[in-house]
């Protein structure tokens, strides 16, 4: 049983690398849509490239964040975190002194990479390392500290963007890694499946898991990848963007009877027997494709059109990851009191207006008249709904399968977004040079913000329609603070049935 206690000197060094871990991968996810006008200015890119700087750290992220969690189980938690760390740097590294597109695109699906490893590293240590007793508060500190990361993320990345420079929105996680990774080998202590595993308290296993569905994770990877090329491409209308539409579906397929059939597949089909959680999966569809294309655009629109700073971009956005960080928990509170159908109703249309009241951001825009009534809708919305989702999907599974569910649920959002903002162009007509024309940009982002309030609506309506209030008893979430608009909160495998 793992009995680092949390006041112990050891405690604080476990929960600093694990946060200094996270918030690597957290800031890299919402930072560079601040820094996207300038990137494509200096490296002469067009919105394809763009599209792809944001899409391919995304696009290997979502398909390999369950394998990264069985890496930790199979090999040591605290060893594939220090190689993801390691990874992730060295692919930063790459991004910030790319001398092109092509090589930045290339080093952002590597960084994609390295998160898949330290995203859930980072929640595994703490569950495999404090005491029962403490867990609880180490994790809600983790991620109460990941949420003040995610806020001061897009102002941080303005700030280097309008100052040193766009390059070192990457290069800042160089000297991140160099203080995580010599506290981690030095403070954290080891442990996998052969010796400690979240859920070994209720279920006494401790066995290592079987072999890895490295053939699953490659299937569901090559899916997005194909299926997202053929989105990006689409304007071409060429033979290739077919064939790679077509490839996508057959590898969704493929991808689908792999996991049918394998013994221990990496996503087992089964878990969606839940009606509850499988419906739960098609809102956070819904409503955090909404949200990634959102983000994405709405960074954009702020530069190109309004022709704010990349400072003032980043810091419009801030309160609605201010309201997640400082309401998420109290939203928990209130969706265990009378159940998630409301929440997850009213949430999607909360935010399906507030996405409608950036209409009225245009050239000249003003910050308290314009933006900020639309931002605070938005996060209202995000209040509303993130919470109850994640508490939604743990209670829809079995305890053992907790961290499963929430790992599925995780790569479900990233998905979407990876999805949305790779099809919005298409969807509104944003040809490659639309960014470079405030006129067409803002035609095109209107036309997007109905897509995506239009998405969000649909998430409404499929949760007041097969979303039912979870079993008393239930698992509940640890991760009870959130600040993350990109995806749900990680949560890992709980040693008791209900966390309160």
């Amino acid at each position: 049983m793992p009995d680092v206690r949390m006041a112990s000197p050891q405690g604080k060094w476990i929960l600093l690398t694990t946060v200094l871990g996270s918030s690597m991968a957290l800031l890299d996810s919402t930072v560079v849509n601040v820094a996207l006008p300038r990137i494509g200015r200096d490296l002469d890119a067009d919105l394809t490239a763009l599209q792809w700087t944001v899409n391919a750290y995304m696009l290997t992220l979502a398909g390999l964040i369950l394998l990264g969690g069985s890496l930790g189980d199979r090999y040591g938690r605290r060893k594939i975190f220090v190689i993801g760390v390691v990874w992730f740097a060295i692919a930063s590294l790459l991004c910030g002194i790319a001398p092109n597109a092509g090589v930045l695109i290339a080093a952002r699906a590597l960084q994609g990479v390295g998160g898949a490893l330290l995203t859930p590293g980072s929640l595994a240590l703490i569950q495999a390392s404090f005491h029962p007793d403490d867990r609880g508060r180490a994790v809600g500190l983790w991620s109460g500290f990941g949420g003040i990361g995610a806020a001061v993320g897009p102002f941080l990345g303005g700030w280097l963007v309008d100052g040193p420079g766009w390059r070192w929105v990457f290069l800042l996680n160089v000297p991140l890694a160099l203080v995580c990774v010599p506290v981690a080998l030095r403070h954290v202590p080891e442990s996998d499946a052969g010796t400690f595993r979240p859920g070994d308290a209720k279920s006494g296993a401790g066995q290592a898991h079987g072999r890895f569905d490295v053939l699953g994770a490659v299937l569901g990877a090559l899916a997005l990848a194909l299926v997202t090329y053929a989105l990006i491409e689409a304007g071409e209308g060429s033979l290739i963007v077919v064939l790679t539409a077509v490839g996508g579906v057959a590898a969704g397929v493929a991808f689908v009877y792999v996991e049918k059939r394998r013994p221990d597949p990496m996503m087992p089909l089964d878990i969606f027997a839940s009606r509850q959680f499988t419906a739960v999966n098609l809102v956070t569809l819904c409503v955090y494709a909404a949200f990634g294309g959102f983000f994405f655009l709405a960074a954009l629109q702020l530069q190109v059109v309004a022709g704010w700073s990349a400072l003032g971009a980043g810091t419009a956005l801030l309160p609605a990851t201010l309201l997640m960080l400082l309401l998420s928990a109290r939203s928990g509170e209130l969706g265990e009191r009378i159940g998630p159908r409301i929440p997850l109703t009213v949430g999607p249309l909360l935010c399906a207006t507030g996405m409608l009241l950036m209409l009225r951001v245009g050239p000249d825009a003003s910050y308290l008249t314009d933006v900020l009534p639309a931002v605070l809708v938005l996060g209202l919305g995000m209040v509303s709904l993130v919470a109850p989702l994640t508490a939604t999907v743990l209670a829809s599974v079995d305890v053992s399968r907790a961290g499963l569910a929430s790992g599925i649920n995780n790569a479900a959002a990233r998905a979407a977004g990876l999805v949305a903002v790779a099809a919005l162009p298409l969807l509104t007509g944003m040809g490659p040079e639309a960014y470079r024309s405030a006129a067409a940009f803002d035609d095109a982002f209107r036309k997007a913000m109905g897509w995506c309030a239009g998405a969000l609506v649909v998430g409404a309506a499929v949760a007041f329609a097969t979303v039912r209030r979870p079993a008393p008893d239930c698992t509940r979430p640890e991760c009870r603070t959130h600040g993350s608009v990109m995806a749900p909160p990680l949560e890992g495998r709980p040693t008791r049935g209900r966390i309160g």
